[in-house]
């Protein structure tokens, strides 16, 4: 008989929640031992160091593979003593569980089905999953509005479902990061409505930013601060004796009411919610909105036009001092456990080096390289942003990140090819101009991707990517679920169009994602032909070419490279990393390119076509 532990009685709660945390923290030890120690065998190499200039002799003669053949499965890389930390390394696959996978044909995709779907992410080579909002929710941000942050939502599965899910991506080598969102709550949450039900000036209404109202009877909004989602920040609310009463603050939605981070009974509560995750074994949060929290003394109007769309710089309601008082908490929390826990702020704050304060050695791990993504497709542009950043972070000790697409941003497959640019958040749909035409634009997404996944650091890749998903455009009016769409009275498509559910299977109802055919959002009927089932083993899928690069990328220690610009002529764009050299012709005459071909982002046969990448490697290929 196996020895058993027994705890009844309300006395024996608190005894038996010790304990399951101490069995969860030493099964997490042992985790990450035999993690690290079976990568270890995999990753034993070195960055070569490589001159600053190198010159790339186009040889035409050379020799070179036509085209990216089918991918091994391999091993995802963590530290060990021979291996770096992976918070510097990782390629991070952000699941969108509402799009993921259904199990039980609601139609909304629920962690059982990121469950049953992850032996595909492990074949796809990527080192962690970083999951968007599952939280209790009543859902009108997608999950962004929190109601309980120790419980699941009902529509996505339970606490033991969450469970399964993370031992079974521990199984096979793959780290979960979770969403945290600090900034707000969703006012269905038991402490806002407490302070609903409460008086001006009570200890519930500290909890949130309530401010009386200005103008002669408090009718007017207490400043000028807009919403993320148009419209202003504030709203007001009906006393408990049906009077007009104080205004609270929220940045996005008003069903998400801005915290108060000054008040230590917030910051204690998110302790504890760190803390009930980390104790299940959660390897990091990636942190919404941590250029946020921290509000300007006395709450200021802004002294620019809050309408504007520009990039977000510090100002009263963004990137005030006082959040970093916080992330230093944090990291003092996740600090306490083994295992390399890690914090990722999503900061949308520029310029690169104001962000990198965010990953000070004291304070977050990573930061999500929006000025990156946001670069256009231009030759320029794109060495500026890299030298840039590849300074700014590394001048605090911190790993640079890429990404190109996530839940927030219309899909780079479409983005990178539109005639016309339109600010984040804003989406496309069927009457924006400048459209692009859908083979044309997956095309330069590849090789944007192979450019990226080339580049020292840590990269993100948003789930779908990996199949060459274009923008959904033409959604109905009527399928539209962000609010950004209600509340701009359809001014603004939103973010709907880089949701739609993914496809698995050609041949199935909704193409796998949901056993019913239901699906929350509509899928292109053209997504057929871009099933996971319809690419695997493809040679020049695009899913294959997701799978050579990361398998390249990994064999030849590009995380912990570092780069020196090639020249090559006008219109393109090359660096070498190690002995790999990665080339892209953006809208340069096709042009010669010697070596031994590791991955190419469409077919070739040595000479580069314009929105095409290649990796080679070949001793003589620089000179100089």
């Amino acid at each position: 008989m196996s020895p058993c532990v027994r705890f009844s009685g309300r006395r024996d709660r608190a005894r038996a929640t010790r304990f399951a945390t101490s069995v969860r923290k030493r099964l997490h030890r042992g985790y990450t031992a035999a993690l690290d120690a079976a990568r270890g065998r995999i990753r034993r190499h070195a960055a070569a160091q490589v001159p600053q200039k190198r010159t790339l002799v186009t040889d035409a003669a050379a020799p070179a593979t036509s085209q990216t053949t089918p991918a091994t499965a391999s091993s995802p890389a963590a530290r060990t003593p021979e291996a770096p930390d992976w918070r510097r390394t990782a390629v991070i696959y952000q699941v969108y569980p509402r799009s993921f996978a259904d199990s039980t044909g609601s139609g909304v995709g629920d962690i059982p089905g990121i469950t049953a779907r992850l032996d595909a992410l492990a074949d796809l080579g990527v080192d962690a999953v970083w999951l968007s909002p599952f939280y209790r929710s009543p859902q009108k941000d997608a999950g962004y509005d929190v109601s309980d942050f120790r419980d699941i939502d009902p529509s996505f599965g339970t606490l033991a479902d969450f469970d399964a899910m993370l031992d079974k991506a521990h199984g096979l080598g793959l780290r979960i990061i979770v969403d945290m969102v600090p900034n707000h709550t969703s006012d269905q949450h038991p402490w806002f409505q407490a302070a609903l039900a409460a008086a001006p000036g009570s200890p519930e209404r500290a909890r949130y930013l309530f401010r009386d109202g200005r103008g002669e009877h408090g009718e007017l909004p207490p400043n000028n601060w807009p919403s993320v989602f148009g419209g202003p920040a504030w709203t007001r609310v009906t006393e408990a004796d049906g009077s007009p009463g104080q205004w609270y603050l929220h940045l996005f939605d008003s069903s998400q009411p801005d915290l108060d981070w000054t008040q230590e009974e917030v910051r204690a509560e998110f302790d504890d919610v760190l803390r009930f995750w980390l104790d299940r074994g959660v390897d990091g949060f990636r942190v919404d909105v941590a250029h946020g929290l921290a509000k300007a003394p006395g709450l200021p109007d802004l002294d620019h036009d809050p309408t504007a769309d520009a990039p977000t710089v510090q100002s009263a309601c963004w990137g005030q001092d006082g959040v970093h008082e916080v992330w230093r908490r944090w990291r003092r929390i996740t600090d306490e456990y083994d295992g390399d826990r890690a914090l990722v702020a999503e900061a949308w704050i520029y310029p690169l080096d104001f962000m990198a304060r965010w990953v000070r050695p004291d304070e977050m791990h990573q930061a999500f390289n929006f000025p990156y993504m946001e670069t256009g497709w231009s030759p320029a542009q794109m060495r500026s942003v890299i030298d840039e950043s590849l300074a700014a972070f590394g001048a605090v000790g911190a790993p640079s990140t890429w990404v190109l697409s996530n839940h927030d941003i219309v899909r780079h497959t479409t983005r990178l090819a539109q005639g016309v640019d339109y600010p984040q958040g804003h989406g496309v749909g069927p009457e924006t101009p400048g459209l692009p035409d859908v083979e044309s634009g997956i095309r330069r997404g590849r090789a944007a991707t192979l450019f990226m996944l080339g580049l020292p650091g840590s990269a993100y890749l948003y789930q779908g990517e990996e199949l060459g998903l274009p923008e959904a455009v033409d959604l109905p009016p009527e399928a539209r679920q962000d609010p950004t769409f209600a509340r701009t009275g359809g001014a603004r498509y939103g973010r709907d169009g880089c949701r739609v559910p993914l496809p698995w299977e050609a041949d199935s109802p909704a193409f796998g994602f949901s056993p019913t055919g239901e699906s929350w959002l509509p899928q292109p009927a053209d997504w057929r032909t871009r099933a996971r089932d319809a690419q695997r083993g493809r040679p020049g899928s695009t899913l294959e070419m997701y799978r050579t690069a990361l398998r390249e990328r990994r064999a030849n220690g590009l995380a912990t490279g570092s780069i020196a610009w090639l020249e090559v002529p006008e219109g393109a764009l090359a660096y070498v990393n190690g002995d790999v050299a990665v080339v892209t012709n953006m809208f340069a005459a096709p042009f010669a390119v010697p070596g031994e071909v590791l991955a190419s982002s469409a077919p070739f046969g040595g000479t580069l076509a314009p929105d095409t990448t290649v990796w080679v490697r070949r001793d003589d290929a620089m000179a100089g």
